[in-house]
Protein backbone atom coordinates (compact mmCIF):
# COMPACT_ATOMS: atom_id res chain seq x y z
CA UNK A 1 0.00 0.00 0.00
CA UNK A 2 1.04 3.71 -1.19
CA UNK A 3 0.92 6.18 1.54
CA UNK A 4 1.95 9.84 2.16
CA UNK A 5 2.43 11.21 5.55
CA UNK A 6 2.34 15.31 5.74
CA UNK A 7 4.22 16.47 8.84
CA UNK A 8 3.89 19.63 10.10
CA UNK A 9 6.70 21.80 11.13
CA UNK A 10 5.81 22.19 14.61
CA UNK A 11 6.09 18.28 15.28
CA UNK A 12 9.70 18.64 14.11
CA UNK A 13 10.49 21.48 16.70
CA UNK A 14 11.78 19.06 19.43
CA UNK A 15 14.50 16.78 19.22
CA UNK A 16 12.00 14.17 21.15
CA UNK A 17 9.26 14.57 18.99
CA UNK A 18 10.89 14.05 15.61
CA UNK A 19 12.90 10.81 16.95
CA UNK A 20 9.19 9.84 18.23
CA UNK A 21 7.84 10.13 14.75
CA UNK A 22 11.09 8.62 12.88
CA UNK A 23 10.94 5.84 14.71
CA UNK A 24 6.80 5.13 14.11
CA UNK A 25 7.55 6.24 10.13
CA UNK A 26 10.44 3.64 9.72
CA UNK A 27 8.77 0.48 11.47
CA UNK A 28 5.79 1.50 9.36
CA UNK A 29 8.24 1.47 5.80
CA UNK A 30 10.03 -2.16 7.93
CA UNK A 31 6.83 -3.40 7.65
CA UNK A 32 6.47 -3.02 4.39
CA UNK A 33 4.30 0.09 3.90
CA UNK A 34 5.76 2.09 0.67
CA UNK A 35 5.96 5.59 2.05
CA UNK A 36 6.88 9.01 1.03
CA UNK A 37 7.43 12.02 3.72
CA UNK A 38 6.22 15.48 3.15
CA UNK A 39 7.08 18.00 5.67
CA UNK A 40 6.35 21.80 6.53
CA UNK A 41 8.68 23.79 8.67
CA UNK A 42 6.85 27.22 9.06
CA UNK A 43 7.63 28.01 12.48
CA UNK A 44 11.59 27.22 12.22
CA UNK A 45 11.42 29.98 9.26
CA UNK A 46 9.62 32.28 11.45
CA UNK A 47 12.38 32.11 13.88
CA UNK A 48 15.28 32.01 11.48
CA UNK A 49 13.67 35.14 10.26
CA UNK A 50 12.99 36.83 13.36
CA UNK A 51 17.12 36.20 14.57
CA UNK A 52 17.85 38.38 11.63
CA UNK A 53 15.29 41.08 12.11
CA UNK A 54 12.99 39.77 9.05
CA UNK A 55 9.35 40.33 9.98
CA UNK A 56 6.86 37.57 8.75
CA UNK A 57 3.53 38.96 6.33
CA UNK A 58 1.31 36.38 5.58
CA UNK A 59 -1.28 37.28 2.82
CA UNK A 60 -4.34 34.86 3.55
CA UNK A 61 -2.39 32.23 5.13
CA UNK A 62 0.63 32.28 2.65
CA UNK A 63 4.13 33.49 3.47
CA UNK A 64 5.07 36.59 1.82
CA UNK A 65 8.42 35.23 -0.21
CA UNK A 66 10.89 38.04 -0.99
CA UNK A 67 14.44 37.27 -2.65
CA UNK A 68 15.66 37.54 1.67
CA UNK A 69 12.63 35.10 2.60
CA UNK A 70 13.46 32.47 -0.62
CA UNK A 71 17.08 32.50 0.34
CA UNK A 72 15.92 31.59 4.39
CA UNK A 73 13.13 29.16 2.47
CA UNK A 74 15.87 27.01 0.89
CA UNK A 75 18.15 26.89 4.49
CA UNK A 76 15.70 26.09 6.58
CA UNK A 77 12.66 24.25 4.71
CA UNK A 78 15.79 22.14 2.37
CA UNK A 79 18.72 22.65 4.81
CA UNK A 80 18.00 22.12 8.42
CA UNK A 81 14.40 20.58 8.93
CA UNK A 82 14.65 18.33 5.99
CA UNK A 83 17.95 16.94 7.02
CA UNK A 84 17.29 16.72 10.66
CA UNK A 85 14.83 15.01 9.85
CA UNK A 86 16.51 12.42 6.97
CA UNK A 87 18.89 11.89 9.84
CA UNK A 88 16.16 11.32 12.58
CA UNK A 89 14.63 8.94 10.43
CA UNK A 90 18.17 6.65 8.99
CA UNK A 91 18.73 6.80 12.87
CA UNK A 92 15.86 4.62 13.19
CA UNK A 93 16.55 2.41 10.22
CA UNK A 94 14.82 3.93 7.30
CA UNK A 95 16.76 4.38 4.06
CA UNK A 96 15.73 8.06 4.04
CA UNK A 97 16.58 10.11 1.01
CA UNK A 98 15.86 14.14 1.56
CA UNK A 99 14.80 16.25 -1.48
CA UNK A 100 12.74 18.84 -2.52
CA UNK A 101 10.17 19.69 -5.38
CA UNK A 102 13.12 21.22 -7.77
CA UNK A 103 14.76 17.51 -7.68
CA UNK A 104 14.37 15.93 -11.00
CA UNK A 105 11.32 18.35 -11.82
CA UNK A 106 9.31 16.36 -8.97
CA UNK A 107 6.98 19.43 -8.04
CA UNK A 108 6.63 22.18 -10.99
CA UNK A 109 4.89 25.43 -9.87
CA UNK A 110 4.50 29.07 -11.04
CA UNK A 111 4.42 32.30 -9.27
CA UNK A 112 0.73 32.52 -7.33
CA UNK A 113 0.76 36.24 -7.17
CA UNK A 114 3.18 39.48 -7.58
CA UNK A 115 1.82 40.34 -4.43
CA UNK A 116 3.23 37.24 -2.68
CA UNK A 117 6.85 37.14 -4.44
CA UNK A 118 8.28 33.99 -4.76
CA UNK A 119 5.38 31.71 -3.78
CA UNK A 120 4.18 28.70 -5.72
CA UNK A 121 0.64 26.92 -7.04
CA UNK A 122 1.75 23.75 -8.11
CA UNK A 123 1.57 23.04 -11.71
CA UNK A 124 2.51 19.47 -11.92
CA UNK A 125 4.17 16.47 -10.13
CA UNK A 126 5.73 14.07 -11.47
CA UNK A 127 6.09 10.61 -9.71
CA UNK A 128 8.96 9.28 -11.24
CA UNK A 129 11.25 9.63 -8.67
CA UNK A 130 9.57 8.97 -5.69
CA UNK A 131 8.26 5.65 -7.66
CA UNK A 132 12.42 4.82 -8.47
CA UNK A 133 13.38 5.20 -4.98
CA UNK A 134 10.36 3.59 -2.80
CA UNK A 135 11.07 0.79 -5.32
CA UNK A 136 14.47 0.50 -4.28
CA UNK A 137 13.86 0.26 -0.62
CA UNK A 138 14.13 3.84 -0.20
CA UNK A 139 11.94 6.81 1.93
CA UNK A 140 11.80 9.90 0.13
CA UNK A 141 11.32 13.02 2.40
CA UNK A 142 10.27 15.86 0.52
CA UNK A 143 10.23 19.76 1.46
CA UNK A 144 7.50 21.92 0.47
CA UNK A 145 10.32 23.97 -2.46
CA UNK A 146 9.16 23.84 -5.96
CA UNK A 147 10.69 24.72 -9.52
CA UNK A 148 10.01 25.45 -12.99
CA UNK A 149 11.45 25.31 -16.57
CA UNK A 150 13.44 28.18 -16.38
CA UNK A 151 15.07 27.49 -12.84
CA UNK A 152 12.97 30.01 -10.99
CA UNK A 153 12.64 28.60 -6.92
CA UNK A 154 9.12 28.89 -5.37
CA UNK A 155 8.16 28.34 -1.62
CA UNK A 156 4.91 26.33 -1.56
CA UNK A 157 2.19 25.48 0.53
CA UNK A 158 3.80 22.12 2.37
CA UNK A 159 -0.37 21.10 2.25
CA UNK A 160 -0.52 21.60 -1.15
CA UNK A 161 2.70 19.78 -1.83
CA UNK A 162 2.00 16.71 0.27
CA UNK A 163 -1.55 16.96 -2.50
CA UNK A 164 0.67 17.14 -5.19
CA UNK A 165 3.15 13.92 -4.60
CA UNK A 166 0.01 12.16 -2.71
CA UNK A 167 -2.04 12.18 -6.06
CA UNK A 168 0.99 12.13 -8.45
CA UNK A 169 2.30 8.86 -6.20
CA UNK A 170 -0.58 7.09 -6.71
CA UNK A 171 -0.97 7.05 -2.62
CA UNK A 172 -4.06 5.17 -1.72
CA UNK A 173 -3.84 7.13 1.91
CA UNK A 174 -2.63 10.68 2.66
CA UNK A 175 -2.34 11.12 6.29
CA UNK A 176 -1.75 14.77 7.75
CA UNK A 177 0.16 14.34 11.42
CA UNK A 178 -0.49 18.11 13.26
CA UNK A 179 -0.82 19.41 16.37
CA UNK A 180 -4.38 19.40 16.97
CA UNK A 181 -7.13 16.85 17.44
CA UNK A 182 -8.74 16.57 14.34
CA UNK A 183 -11.60 18.25 12.84
CA UNK A 184 -13.63 20.12 15.30
CA UNK A 185 -17.45 20.50 14.64
CA UNK A 186 -19.47 23.81 15.51
CA UNK A 187 -19.39 22.54 19.57
CA UNK A 188 -15.98 21.87 19.48
CA UNK A 189 -16.14 18.34 18.99
CA UNK A 190 -13.70 15.99 17.18
CA UNK A 191 -15.36 14.77 14.02
CA UNK A 192 -14.55 10.79 13.62
CA UNK A 193 -15.57 10.97 10.24
CA UNK A 194 -16.24 13.23 7.44
CA UNK A 195 -17.51 13.32 4.02
CA UNK A 196 -16.18 16.06 1.20
CA UNK A 197 -20.11 17.83 1.10
CA UNK A 198 -19.86 18.27 5.03
CA UNK A 199 -16.02 19.59 4.59
CA UNK A 200 -17.22 21.88 2.28
CA UNK A 201 -20.13 22.85 4.81
CA UNK A 202 -17.86 23.19 7.50
CA UNK A 203 -15.73 25.75 5.58
CA UNK A 204 -19.53 27.64 4.05
CA UNK A 205 -20.39 28.29 7.38
CA UNK A 206 -16.97 29.15 9.06
CA UNK A 207 -16.46 26.36 11.65
CA UNK A 208 -13.43 25.39 9.60
CA UNK A 209 -11.10 28.27 9.30
CA UNK A 210 -7.15 29.41 9.02
CA UNK A 211 -5.11 26.15 9.22
CA UNK A 212 -7.85 23.97 9.67
CA UNK A 213 -9.72 25.31 6.37
CA UNK A 214 -6.29 24.99 4.34
CA UNK A 215 -6.47 21.36 5.70
CA UNK A 216 -9.48 20.26 4.50
CA UNK A 217 -9.01 21.86 1.14
CA UNK A 218 -5.92 20.21 0.32
CA UNK A 219 -8.25 16.84 2.10
CA UNK A 220 -10.59 17.69 -0.69
CA UNK A 221 -8.02 18.15 -4.18
CA UNK A 222 -6.45 15.01 -2.53
CA UNK A 223 -10.10 12.78 -2.89
CA UNK A 224 -11.09 14.40 -5.64
CA UNK A 225 -7.23 13.27 -7.24
CA UNK A 226 -8.27 9.63 -6.70
CA UNK A 227 -6.77 9.45 -2.73
CA UNK A 228 -8.94 7.02 -1.57
CA UNK A 229 -8.76 8.14 2.54
CA UNK A 230 -7.34 10.84 3.91
CA UNK A 231 -6.75 11.24 7.66
CA UNK A 232 -6.01 14.12 10.41
CA UNK A 233 -4.59 12.99 13.24
CA UNK A 234 -2.75 14.48 16.04
CA UNK A 235 1.27 14.06 15.59
CA UNK A 236 1.23 14.06 19.55
CA UNK A 237 -0.53 10.83 20.31
CA UNK A 238 0.97 7.63 21.17
CA UNK A 239 1.69 5.05 18.34
CA UNK A 240 -0.52 7.48 16.25
CA UNK A 241 0.97 6.00 12.77
CA UNK A 242 0.13 2.57 13.75
CA UNK A 243 -3.43 3.43 14.76
CA UNK A 244 -4.23 5.11 11.76
CA UNK A 245 -2.47 2.19 9.11
CA UNK A 246 -4.27 -0.20 11.69
CA UNK A 247 -7.88 1.40 10.76
CA UNK A 248 -8.16 2.90 14.25
CA UNK A 249 -10.56 5.83 15.08
CA UNK A 250 -7.92 8.30 15.67
CA UNK A 251 -8.34 12.01 14.39
CA UNK A 252 -10.45 12.31 11.20
CA UNK A 253 -11.12 10.34 8.53
CA UNK A 254 -12.19 12.03 5.10
CA UNK A 255 -13.29 9.45 2.02
CA UNK A 256 -15.58 10.59 -0.89
CA UNK A 257 -18.64 9.44 -0.78
CA UNK A 258 -18.26 8.44 3.17
CA UNK A 259 -21.59 7.57 4.54
CA UNK A 260 -22.48 9.66 7.39
CA UNK A 261 -21.51 8.59 11.01
CA UNK A 262 -24.19 7.16 13.18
Amino acid sequence: MKVLVKLGGTLLDSVESRERLAGQIAAARGRGVEMVVVHGGGKQMTRYLAERGVESRFVGGLRVTSPETLDAVLKVFAGSVNHELVASLNRAGALAVGLSGIDAFLVEAEQLSPALGAVGRVTKSNPALLELLTANGYLPVVACVAGDRQGQVYNVNADQMAVACATAYGARQLIFLTDVEGVLDGSGRVRPVLTAAESRRLIAEGVATGGMQAKLEAALAALAGGVEQVRIAPGAAEGVLEQVLAGGGIGTRMASGEANPA
